[in-house]
């Protein structure tokens, strides 16, 4: 998460003065920079500054007709370049919308740049720009940051849909305040002796300089929502305040007199209180600061307060680099700052307490691991192989060794133990075991009608299996193409390490009839790619089993006659054998070894 960089801060108070910070119309939009305070309490509009139309960007009409029901608008103009979000807070029970226009005046707004109309049903206390300050990645009321440059002008509506309100506050964030922190806003469209409304907080006294030439005299007043009543004895040129409040200050001078005022509106400034040390058992998960966080704040609200860590005392006072949720600490002691802020303004902060936080290794186990219990196989041994006195096993089935011997597939967790400076340590290790069937060749489909041929595996066992034709790679397909003839060797494994099944095969090829009729074509019957085979025999039989003629690599085929008598026009059956590379006379197997005779 990106740490919000709050440079404007909208108090909340809702004294009488503070609603001259309003102005429900476009046309009187409140200049503001910053640090002005602002306070959020709508209530209805003046103009409809949207002329009646039923939507402007995601904007539709509210309950009360129009787009604007309990309106406000405020305007800024960007100093610099860079990326520029904002928050606007306010109570979880309320539903806001905003939109914002990049534009010079208000009759030229278009559609907004940024707009969102989401109702509040989840609750949250943020809507805007960026990121919700909170963390909460998943809230739907915010938008992307938007990139702005210098002299750049906006106008930010804000409305509420709900028709209750308890006040809103504005926070920017983004990198343009990381960069150019109190320049990151042109104050100049503020006019006045005094400056911008101020924002401060309570531990942090806010001098107010009046300092003019050629003044004769000072007068200070005060007004914190009964009219201005003077302060007795400040008559110098600045005023220190700590106090909410409308100040005006009177300047004598010898051609006349100006009158100044200008808001300043505090923020509780958070306490931090006293955190312990603490140990820890490192976890992927990394290590969880809820309970520091429940520490530090003590007895104040949460919901006002936001809270991150970091490594270093400076980025604590910075709020620079803050340590992510799930933050992994390396082994050892690791000094770590922790700093309070106000949710209102993060200006207001406490940066006073930090903690030694003792990364303990936890026991070191194996990673997870699927293990096949191969079929045939009565059992496995799981586990650590080697046992380390230091820690205490256990397993899920209730069994304290290192490892275990299983007899069926199944999920078995074992845990490892241990117990540095009273911080107890545990990792765990998962073991699934599931059953693999023993690959069988079943059989093998040869088509060879041709040079190039097709052979494609059989099996009737199902499992997780690839293959291979001679020394060539395992492949997930059983078919091979383009297989040339001759004596090959077929290959089934279990990609598990289960076992493997190997077969040989003979691939040749030969017509399916032949038609001993002189006419010139099919004349004889013969095996292609016998020239293949080492010693090939082929002998030919009757339906009967008599062996009709016996063939070689050098015989020219069979001419459907027998000792020179012709046959009739039938089917005939072959055998074919040959010489594997040991030498030993085998049979081929998964020929189709029948063939027709036709007169």
């Amino acid at each position: 998460m990106k740490p919000q960089i709050t440079l404007l801060f909208v108090n909340l108070f809702l004294s009488i003065f503070a609603f001259g910070q309003v102005s429900p119309d476009c046309a009187t939009a409140i200049p503001i920079c910053f640090n002005t305070p602002i306070n959020g309490g709508t209530n209805g509009f003046a103009a409809e500054d949207f002329n009646g139309e039923a939507a402007s960007g995601c904007l539709e009409r509210t309950t009360s007709g129009s787009i604007e029901s309990n309106s406000a608008w405020y305007r800024f103009r960007t100093n610099a370049s860079g990326e520029l979000g904002f928050n606007i807070g306010h109570d979880s029970a309320e539903d806001w919308d905003f939109a914002l226009y990049l534009a010079t005046d208000c009759t030229t707004l278009g559609d907004p740049i940024r707009c969102n109309f989401f109702d509040n049903a989840d609750q949250s206390t943020f809507i805007g720009l960026g990121e919700d300050p909170t963390g909460d990645v998943t809230n739907v009321q915010y938008e992307d940051y938007i990139m702005v440059e210098p002299g750049q002008d906006y106008y930010l509506f804000i409305n509420n849909f709900s028709n209750v309100n308890s006040g809103f506050s504005i926070q920017f964030s983004g990198q343009l305040f990381v960069d150019h922190s109190n320049a990151a806003l042109d104050c100049s469209i503020i006019s006045n002796l005094l400056g911008a409304p101020i924002a401060a907080c309570s531990n942090t006294p806010v001098v107010l300089d009046a300092t003019t030439l050629n003044a004769l005299s000072y007068n200070w007043f005060q007004d914190t929502g009964n009219g201005f009543v003077p302060l007795a004895g400040e008559v110098s040129e600045t005023l220190t305040v700590m106090q909410d409040a409308v100040y005006r200050v009177e300047v004598i001078t010898g051609t006349g007199n100006i009158i100044s005022d200008v808001q300043v509106a505090f923020s509780q400034a958070p306490t931090s209180f006293l955190v312990e040390d603490e140990s820890f058992c490192q976890s992927l998960l990394g290590y969880n600061f809820e309970r520091k966080t429940e520490e530090v704040i003590g007895t104040q609200d949460p919901e006002t307060l936001l809270v991150s860590y970091f490594i270093s005392q400076q980025d604590a006072d910075l709020n620079a680099n803050p340590l992510p949720e799930g933050y992994v600490p390396p082994i050892g002691d690791q000094r770590l700052y922790i700093r309070v802020a106000s949710a209102e303004n993060p200006d207001c902060f406490d940066a006073s307490q930090n903690f030694l936080l003792t990364t303990i290794a936890p026991p070191e186990l194996g990673e997870d691991e699927v293990i096949r219990l191969c079929d045939g196989e009565p059992s496995i041994l799981i586990g650590e192989e080697n046992t380390i006195p230091e820690y205490t096993y256990s397993w899920s089935t209730g069994e304290t060794t290192p490892a275990i011997t299983v007899t069926e597939e199944g999920t078995y967790i074992l845990s490892a133990s241990t117990m540095v400076d009273n911080t107890f340590c545990v990792r765990t290790r998962t073991f699934t075991v599931i059953a693999s069937v023993v690959p069988e060749i079943s059989g093998v489909e040869i088509d060879d009608f041709s040079y190039s041929n097709t052979v494609r595996v059989l099996t009737d066992v199902v499992g997780d299996f690839e293959y291979r034709l001679d020394d060539g790679a395992y492949q997930e397909s059983p078919v091979f193409e383009g297989v040339l003839p001759g004596d090959h060797v077929v290959s089934m494994r279990d990609i598990n390490g289960c076992g493997v099944d190997t077969q040989d095969i003979a691939v040749v090829g030969y017509i399916p009839f032949f038609t001993p009729n002189g006419d010139g074509v099919n004349e004889d019957w013969h095996l292609l790619g016998l020239e293949f085979l080492e010693d090939p025999r082929v002998n030919i039989f009757d339906r009967f089993g008599k062996l009709i003629v016996q063939l070689t690599e050098e015989s020219d085929g069979w001419d459907g006659t027998y000792n020179g008598v012709q046959l009739p026009g039938t089917d005939y059956w072959f055998k074919l054998s040959f010489l594997d590379e040991n030498g030993t006379r085998v049979e081929a197997q998964f020929l189709q070894n029948n063939f027709s005779l036709r007169r």
